[in-house]
C-alpha cells in the first residue's frame, strides 16, 4: 500500500482543520505496523482513509489496482469487501446474535472465508459459540470482533484501539491473537494506538504528531505480544 502526499482537511464552519499534512508512507504485506500519537494527532483520521472509510483532501493512496484516493463509494465498498478487515475499540456486536452468528454474518458475504467455528477456536472461544455478547467478557467480546474481521481473510487488518478500552492482562491477549493472525496467515496488521508500549511488538512504527510523520523506527528487535508490559 503506497501513500503518497495525503492530507485532509475539514471545514468547521469558518475554521479549516488539518487532521493530515503530507502523509508518504508505504505499507508491506506480511507486516505489523504500529501508528502512534497522542489524541488529535491525526492516527484515527490516517486509519479511515487507508481503509477506505475516507477519502483524502489531496494526494494519492494506492493498494495494488485499487487507487483510493478519488475512488467513488462503489469502488471503496469493493476495496473494504474484499481486502480489508476493522477491529475497532468497541466491539459494535449486535446483541441479539450468538458470537457465532456474529461471525456468519460476515463470511456469509466473502469469497474465500474462514470457517466460523475454525476462526472463533483461532481466538481461543471455541467454547463461547453460542454465548450472546452480554454473555462474554470485554476481552472475550474484543476476541469476537478479531475473528468476525479474520473470517473473511482479509489482506490487511486495521486495529483502531483495539485494547483501549481493556484492562491490561485482557489487552495482553488481545494482542497476542493479532500478533498471531499476523504471523499465521501473514496479515498486514496496521495497529493504531496512543499506548507507547505496544509500539515494541511491531515490525515498524509511524508516530504521528499535529497531522504529519514525525518519525518511522524500524524496530530489530520486535518483542512478542506476551513480552509486553505498561
Amino acid at each position: 500500500m503506497q501513500v503518497r502526499g495525503v492530507s485532509k482537511t475539514y471545514r468547521l464552519g469558518e475554521v479549516e482543520v488539518h487532521a493530515l499534512r503530507g502523509i508518504d508512507l508505504e505499507l508491506q504485506e506480511g507486516e505489523l505496523v504500529v501508528i502512534l500519537g497522542a489524541s488529535g494527532s491525526g492516527k484515527s483520521t490516517l486509519l479511515n482513509i487507508l481503509g477506505g472509510l475516507d477519502t483524502p483532501t489531496r494526494g494519492e493512496v494506492r493498494y495494488r489496482d485499487h487507487i483510493l484516493s478519488n475512488a467513488n463509494d462503489r469502488a471503496l465498498t469493493r476495496y473494504r469487501r474484499e481486502h480489508v478487515g476493522f477491529v475497532f475499540q468497541f466491539f459494535n456486536l449486535l446483541p441479539s446474535l450468538t458470537a457465532l452468528e456474529n461471525v456468519e454474518l460476515v463470511t456469509e458475504i466473502a469469497a474465500h472465508a474462514i470457517s466460523p467455528r475454525e476462526v472463533l477456536e483461532r481466538v481461543g472461544l471455541g467454547d463461547r459459540l453460542h454465548h450472546f455478547p452480554s454473555q462474554l467478557s470485554g476481552g472475550e467480546q474484543q476476541r469476537v470482533a478479531i475473528a468476525r474481521a479474520l473470517a473473511k481473510r482479509p489482506d490487511v487488518l486495521f486495529c483502531d484501539e483495539p485494547t483501549g478500552s481493556l484492562d491490561y492482562p485482557t489487552g495482553k491477549r488481545v494482542l497476542e491473537v493479532l500478533e498471531r493472525a499476523n504471523r499465521d496467515l501473514g496479515t498486514l496488521v496496521v495497529l493504531i494506538t496512543h499506548n507507547v508500549a505496544i509500539a515494541a511488538m511491531a515490525n515498524r512504527v509511524v508516530r504521528l504528531s499535529s497531522g504529519s510523520i514525525a518519525e518511522v523506527h524500524v524496530n530489530p528487535t520486535q518483542a512478542s505480544a506476551e513480552a509486553i508490559s505498561w
